[in-house]
């Protein structure tokens, strides 16, 4: 009986533009994919319609085009939300899937209470009492339910690929909200149904989602299916270290590193080692990424992200970067001066856009950049040496 094929995800949610630290998802997962010869889903996770565009789904696949990180399965989440409903339909028959009728400030004032009773802020079950009466009282009162998710009283544990043997107490978490009031998912089902459906083996993600996870887990059981393995990797914040924001870190977004002028090889291969016991080192291609791929060698601390670090990487791929490689790139910019020039040039790159300036120091004549005009004013002529005097330094 052969196994199944390793299949992974990234599933982006097209509200905002891909930054360095969410890359990495798509990185891991590739890697993992080609590494033991499986497949890479990119997944749009774009139910949320008020949020969701379609120029920030086209930036994404312009960023992993630009990153060589081609996927083999796609899929759109907008596009299957009849499997979606027959999953809902299917939790509801079973009693896993409950309506509740508490309004957000219900609910909000619920929690303080708790907090002041110090009692961990869990959802009570109160829907679950409701009689048949009750329940149509709130709808004739205009009351729309939203949809939660019956935890189970069982052990919900996993062995995670980095962080070893895992286990989440149902005890500790509320009964999470499937469907809004408004009929809309939230991420919880549509992910666990398609990682159902497209056969998903393997979920590499973040640390924030390990809690998570405990109910993905009872989810898929109770849809009938078993659960892909899980392996969660560290996060990568920023230098003051907060969280990296699709919002606030601009800078470090795939698209402003591309316009920059960085190399793709430069993100890939420092991302790919950050948080592990390997050596950061510059690598020339993804075949040589995939091949030394170890999830073992991953390491559970947050790491923090110092740009510094990536234009080294950059200036390291240039410097090692052969002719062969670039001469399309110089001839677009008019600088193919041959194999010669560029090895003599290279080890001087801190970005490719600087070979325009070596090129015009070759061909010449430039003009030279006064910085201090004031040092560079002509000597007096009573200072100037006279004709044929020689001058000892």
């Amino acid at each position: 009986m052969t196994s199944k094929q390793i299949t992974v995800r990234f599933a982006p949610s097209p509200t905002g533009s891909l930054h360095v630290g969410n890359i990495r998802a798509a990185l891991f997962n590739y890697l993992y994919a080609k590494r033991n010869g499986g497949r890479f889903l990119l997944r749009m996770d774009d139910t949320d319609d008020e949020r969701s565009t379609q120029e920030y789904a086209l930036g994404i696949e312009v960023d992993l085009t630009w990153l060589g990180l081609t996927h083999d399965l796609f899929a759109r989440q907008s596009e299957r939300i009849a499997e979606y409903d027959a999953a809902a339909e299917k939790l509801k028959a079973s009693g896993r899937l409950y309506p509740c009728y508490e309004t957000a400030n219900e609910l909000e004032r619920r929690r303080k209470l708790q907090l002041a009773m110090k009692k961990p802020p869990v959802y009570d079950r109160a829907a679950l009492k409701l009689t048949d009466d009750e329940k149509k009282a709130y709808e004739n009162a205009g009351r729309t339910p939203h949809w939660r998710f019956k935890l189970a009283d069982e052990d919900t544990s996993f062995d995670d690929l980095i962080h070893g043997p895992t286990r989440i107490d149902p005890h500790s978490l509320s009964d999470p909200v499937l469907i809004r009031e408004d009929g809309r998912y939230l991420y919880t089902l549509p992910s666990v149904v398609d990682d159902i459906e497209f056969g998903i083996t393997h979920v590499i993600r973040g640390a924030d989602h390990v809690t998570n996870t405990g109910v993905q887990v009872q989810l898929a059981r109770a849809l009938g299916a078993t659960p892909p393995v899980f392996a969660h990797y560290s996060l990568l914040l920023a230098e003051d270290g907060s969280p990296l924001s699709k919002r606030r870190d601009a800078d470090f977004t795939i698209a402003a590193l591309r316009h920059s002028g960085l190399e793709p090889m430069a993100v890939n291969s420092l991302l790919a080692r950050l948080g592990t016991s390997d050596a950061v080192e510059a690598m020339l291609n993804l075949d040589d990424l995939v091949h030394a791929f170890d999830l073992s060698h991953f390491g559970r601390a947050d790491i923090r992200f110092d740009p510094a670090d990536l234009a080294k990487m950059n200036a390291a791929i240039l410097h090692m970067t052969p002719y062969a490689d670039v001469k399309s790139r110089l001839a677009a910019k008019g600088c193919d001066l041959g194999e010669a020039f560029w090895d003599t040039v290279r080890p001087n790159l801190a970005n490719f856009a600087d070979v325009e300036l070596w090129a015009k120091v070759v061909n010449g004549p430039i003009t030279p950049v006064i910085e201090d005009a004031d040092f560079a004013l002509p000597l007096p002529r009573s200072c100037r040496p006279n004709p044929g005097t020689r001058v000892h330094g």
